[in-house]
Parts: structure tokens; sequence; C-alpha cells
């Protein structure tokens, strides 16, 4: 005789399935999850840049009192007084020549100075701290440097000159302001060298040492191989570091500031350093806020190009 099967309790719950998210559900977090991650740097940006490049902008379009209150649209007339003014296409030249010179000579001599530093040879370490130094010291303390060792009656170049008995007497090194503003040229070259030989050293460190092989058993020079191999393969390091460097070396105050505040008559001024004295020397904010938007405009152009650049280059990989 079959034994009877035991029934269920009736106060014995019925078990039930899971509850499965749904597959859109699923999707959607997936979608908004990037955006929740990178909205705190939104709002920061939103803060400390956006914000403040519109109120320079605001601040261009209106009268400006000195207290900082806007006083209402003046139809581009704070850009129209600048653009009049007789010392401004003199600083926008010294701007340009100042940025152009400091970048092409800083990026040649330190794309050299890399190559030498990425070669093998004892106290290699210790060349390469020295030559951070100039870059790891504030600018301050470098244009200060610098202007000692120029002065004419205790500077160190004199003295030094004057012990080799290569002169004989204390020479007047910055007699014109082109001759000051030559320079604050060498000052600015001196202390952008460090940056683009650690940028181009980078990239010749990551560059494998078959393809030197392969092109010496195929016979190439150094020129050769410095053309064919090591130029295209740090080429995208030659071109952030300049990029930047264009940016750093535009916005530059410290050194002018620094060396000459801009005098005489403003002939030694770069764009920051002429807007700086517009706006608490002269006490017209709203020309000074003019001259930023312009040199953000000058800037925008240039990082324009790289953008150009940059999608082109990546069309053509793909």
């Amino acid at each position: 005789m079959n034994a009877a099967a035991p029934k269920q309790s009736k106060s014995t719950p019925a078990k039930t399935a899971p509850v499965k998210s749904t597959p859109a559900r699923g999707r959607t977090l997936r979608r908004v999850e990037p955006y929740i991650w990178i909205a705190p740097s939104i709002i920061l940006m939103g803060i400390f840049i956006l914000a403040p490049i519109f109120s320079v902008f605001q601040r261009s379009l209106n009268d400006v009192s000195r207290t900082g209150k806007l006083k209402g649209f003046n139809n581009f007339a704070n850009f129209t007084n600048v653009l009049k003014s007789s010392a401004f296409s003199m600083v926008l030249k010294n701007t340009i020549v100042w940025t152009i010179a400091v970048v092409v000579i800083s990026t040649v001599l330190g794309f050299m100075l890399a190559l030498v530093l990425n070669n093998e040879f004892r106290g290699r370490k210790v060349a390469r701290a020295i030559v951070v130094f100039p870059w790891a010291t504030t600018l301050v303390v470098q244009a200060s440097a610098w202007n000692f060792i120029i002065d004419k009656d205790y500077g160190t170049l004199n003295t030094l000159l004057l012990k080799l008995g290569i002169i004989q007497q204390s020479v007047n090194w910055t007699p014109t302001p082109a001759a000051y503003f030559t320079w604050e040229i060498a000052c600015g070259i001196f202390v952008t060298i460090p940056f683009v030989t650690f940028c181009v050293l980078s990239g010749l460190q990551s560059i494998d040492a078959s393809y030197y092989e392969a092109a010496t058993v195929d016979g190439a020079g150094y020129f050769q191989k410095l053309f064919n191999i090591t130029l295209p393969l740090v080429k995208s390091s030659l071109t952030v570091s300049t990029v930047l460097n264009i940016i750093y070396v535009f916005n530059s105050f410290p050194i002018i500031w620094t060396m000459t505040k801009g005098d005489p008559a403003n002939t030694t001024d770069t764009l920051v350093t002429y807007l700086y004295k517009l706006a608490f020397y002269n006490s017209k904010p709203g020309e000074a806020a003019a001259v930023s938007v312009i040199g953000f405009i000058i800037l925008l152009m240039c990082a324009s190009v790289y953008m150009i650049y940059t999608l082109r280059k990546g069309d053509d990989d793909l």
C-alpha cells in the first residue's frame, strides 16, 4: 500500500520568482552613468572658467565704473577706444614677436637638448636635474635674477667679462627699450626650454630601438634617422608642447612685469601687462576687458588650428 503524499501546509507561502530589472531600465542607467561621473567637473568648469569668461565679455560690451558696476551697453566703445589707441598696435606687435620668438627658439633648442639627454652618458641624471631647475623656479625669481645679471653697475655679466679681460669697462646691456625687450625674450626662452625638452624626451624614450637598428642595417646615416624616424615619431609630442607653449607664453605676465613693467611708455608691454595697466593703473576696466577678449580670440584661433589638425590626423589614421 502506497503512503499518502504529505500535504502542503496552508500557512507556507508560495515561492515567487525574483523580480528582474527590465533591459530598458539597464540601458537608461548605462546611458546616464557617464554624465553623473563627469557632472562635478562640468560644474567646476562652469563656475571657474565659463562664468569668468562670460563676465569679461559682458564688461567689454558695457560702460564700467571704477567700482566695477556695469552702466549699460556702450555700442562697442571699449573695443573702438582700444583699437584707436596708439599704444595698442605696438603692444600687439610686441606680443606677437614675444610669443613667436620664445616658442620657436625654445622649441628648437629644447629639441636639440632632448636629443642629447636621450643618449647614455655618465651623469645623465644630474644633467636632467639641472635642466629642469629653471622650469621649477618661479618666473619672478628668474626675471629678478636676469635683471641682476645684466645690470650695468653691479651685474654679474659685466663682472665676469671684466675679470676675464674680454671688456675693459662696464657695458650698458639695455641702452634702448628694444634691447631690454630682447633680454626679456632671452629670459623667456631660458625658462621655457626645460618644458619642451622633457615633452620631446618623453616621446624619444617611447621610440622602439629596433627602428634605428633596422635603419643602421640599411645604411642610414644620423640625419636620415633624424628626419625619417625621430621627427615623425615625436611629432605629436612637439605639437602638444608647441600649442601649450603658445598659450603659456602669450599669457606670461611675471617676466615682463618684473623686468620692465612694460616701460618706458608701453614699449616693452605685451597684451597681458597692458590690460593690467588699463584695469589697475588707468582705471579703465571696460577697455581692459576688451583687450582680454581680443587676446582670447587670438588664442582661440590657435587652439582651433590645433583641433582641426588633430581631427584630420585622426581621420587619416582611420
